[in-house]
């Protein structure tokens, strides 16, 4: 994805060009040649401005909420890991110290393989490999005491929620947006921004300061969809902040 100084090179080529297509136009076809299509124009800008205000408040609505839902699945995954190491306290002593050893090797992992392989748009697998040892180890057990069995089924638990969790946080990582959305996003800002430079405004200062603050808006809020499309990658994205204090806890435990 973008990072922070691409966003910024792509505002000021996107409101540059707006400008100066309008400045053109304003050449070619002078703007009291288009006073008399004032009321053509306008009706055509309310409909189509409407419209893709909607649309593209709908698009950073939803990705904002995709991104948050990914972000509350990472703390729930790392939360869901404390736990299985907690309860594996309770487990006989050679399973409790494999799923230990597991557990914080899970954690060590997603810190130093899945998020930089996340950020390069690859699948991660070391947890995978971790994590099936960790259902082995757990089913391994045999003969188990009242308080025993206990553990082990609320282990059984935490670890299937670890599982799915995983298994969520690799779709987030994975899934991005239809192009067919982002043709969508991307013809209804050009055809709004050209609608408004052909607006016959007899203040040309007015007139610029419109048609560059509505592509500043339009194109910020682009790009914000687009950063928030990828939550683990780019300038924008899910940091490990909730592994790190699951590895804090883990070891000083």
């Amino acid at each position: 994805m973008l990072s922070l100084a691409q966003d910024l090179i792509i505002v000021l080529l996107v409101t540059g060009g707006a400008l100066g297509f309008t400045l053109t136009l304003n050449h070619l076809w002078p703007i009291h040649r288009r006073r008399m299509h004032e009321e053509q124009i306008g009706w055509q800008l309310n409909i189509l401005g409407t419209t893709y205000a909607v649309i593209l408040g709908f698009m950073l609505y939803t990705e904002w909420s995709n991104f948050t839902a990914a972000k509350l699945n990472v703390d729930m995954e790392a939360n869901a890991l404390r736990n299985v190491f907690r309860l594996a306290e309770g487990l006989p002593a050679p399973q409790a110290t494999q799923l230990e050893a597991l557990s914080r090797a899970y954690v060590a992992a997603a810190l130093t393989k899945d998020w930089p392989e996340m950020s390069a748009g690859e699948v991660p697998e070391t947890t995978y490999d971790i994590n099936q040892s960790m259902w082995r180890t757990l089913m391994s057990l045999k003969s188990l005491g009242t308080a025993e069995a206990l553990a082990a089924d609320h282990a059984l638990s935490e670890l299937s929620a670890l599982t799915q969790h995983r298994r969520t946080r690799l779709l987030h990582s994975s899934s991005q947006l239809p192009a067919i959305f982002w043709c969508l996003l991307l013809v209804g800002g050009f055809l709004t921004i050209v609608a408004v430079s052909m607006f016959g405004s007899l203040n040309l200062r007015v007139h610029i300061f419109q048609v560059g603050s509505l592509t500043l808006l339009v194109t910020l809020a682009m790009l914000a969809i687009a950063d928030l499309d990828q939550p683990f990658r780019g300038w924008v994205h899910i940091d490990t902040a909730a592994f790190l204090r699951a590895q804090s806890e883990l070891t000083a435990l």
